[in-house]
């Protein structure tokens, strides 16, 4: 018997780069010449609504850039933004292949994204091939490392909470799957991932 029927992936510092995480901002910060203590406050003020779409990408971009004439588009900063997302050094996209073409599993995100980036990254780098299931953030209407997140997933899901496997780079958020009853990993490289899924039963 497999050890689990479901099997998580976070995609940012998993399978991807983050799509709009400190690096990425700072990058934009340096490019667009923003003051970056007043766009980081405004950015944290508007990124819970955002990443559980509940504000769209214009009302985001208005709140945190927009506040003031610009010699840019909106569309020149979101181009920016989307030109940050690349496969992540010493990532799990091989590992993510496999365990899809085993049909073994059914295989899924749990990730913290905006929907504008998240279904750029996903179409862009070919992710839906691999994820049967997408309990993003954007979808959801709630986020990691909060408990809810993983119950709503859950319950989604069905099943027992014992037969799923989350796999996350940060461990606050592995601890909130593990406190749902799921099993986690965190994710630190490509190699001990594959330990780590072998010592499971699962590759």
């Amino acid at each position: 018997m497999l050890p689990f029927d479901v099997i998580l992936f976070d995609v940012g510092g998993v399978l991807l780069t983050n799509g709009w995480d400190h690096a990425e901002r700072a990058a934009a910060v340096a490019h667009f010449h923003l003051d970056r203590a007043a766009f980081e406050a405004r950015h944290a003020a508007s990124n819970d609504a955002w990443e559980r779409d509940t504000i769209s990408l214009q009302q985001y971009l208005d709140a945190t850039v927009f506040d003031q004439p610009r010699p840019y588009s909106a569309d020149d900063f979101f181009a920016f933004m989307l030109s940050q997302s690349k496969a992540l050094p010493d990532n799990a996209l091989g590992i993510l292949a496999e365990l899809a073409a085993s049909h073994q599993y059914l295989v899924g995100a749990l990730n913290n994204e905006a929907r504008a980036t998240n279904d750029y990254r996903f179409e862009t780098f070919g992710l839906r091939r691999y994820l049967k299931i997408a309990l993003s953030s954007c979808y959801v209407g709630l986020r990691k490392p909060g408990l809810p997140i993983y119950r709503r997933a859950l319950d989604i899901l069905g099943g027992q909470p014992s037969r799923i496997l989350f796999i996350d780079d940060r461990e606050e958020n592995v601890a909130g799957a593990v406190e749902a009853g799921m099993t986690g990993v965190r994710f630190t490289g490509a190699g001990p991932l594959r330990e780590e899924l072998g010592r499971l039963g699962v590759i």
